[in-house]
């Protein structure tokens, strides 16, 4: 079942995102989605504060992926990537270019968070966190909804 919150402030973006991040192990994909400035980034920020990870966590948009370590041994690293980039691209085989980063084989030691991955990243495992935002008009305050989901 989906559960949903209000955010009226980028700090509960962040604190909801630390919530989740808390309850992400090794091997989980989380799948963002929302329209530009819903708070993606903003949320993987919390997720990655909460995981204890190093590096500040930016918008991977040009760099496709970026890799965070984590601080205590045995944790896991924290995989940012972000696809919009290559929704850009017409006739790119998006599967293709995911494919080729090889997210799968670094499920065993990291959490994979998937900005814009909606309709490919489910395609890493067979259960995902689905996290979905939404901007309410005229407003800074973000809608989230989120649940996991088998594939």
């Amino acid at each position: 079942m989906a559960e949903q919150q209000t955010l009226e402030h980028v700090a509960d973006t962040v604190a909801l995102g630390s919530r989740l991040g808390e309850q992400l192990r090794a091997g989980d994909v989380v799948i963002l989605s929302g329209p530009l400035g819903a708070g993606k980034t903003v949320l993987a920020q919390g997720i990655a504060a909460a995981m204890k990870v190093d590096g500040p966590v930016t918008s991977p948009t040009y760099v496709l992926a970026r890799v965070h370590p984590a601080r205590r041994c045995g944790a896991p690293a924290l995989i940012h990537v972000d696809v919009y980039r290559l929704l850009d691209q017409h006739g790119a085989d998006l599967l293709g270019e995911l494919d080729a980063l090889d997210l799968d084989t670094d499920l065993d030691d990291a959490v994979v968070v998937v900005e814009w991955g909606e309709g490919l990243a489910e395609r890493l495992c067979e259960r995902h966190l689905d996290v979905r935002l939404e901007r309410v008009s005229h407003s800074d305050v973000r809608i989230a909804t989120w649940q996991w989901v088998c594939s």
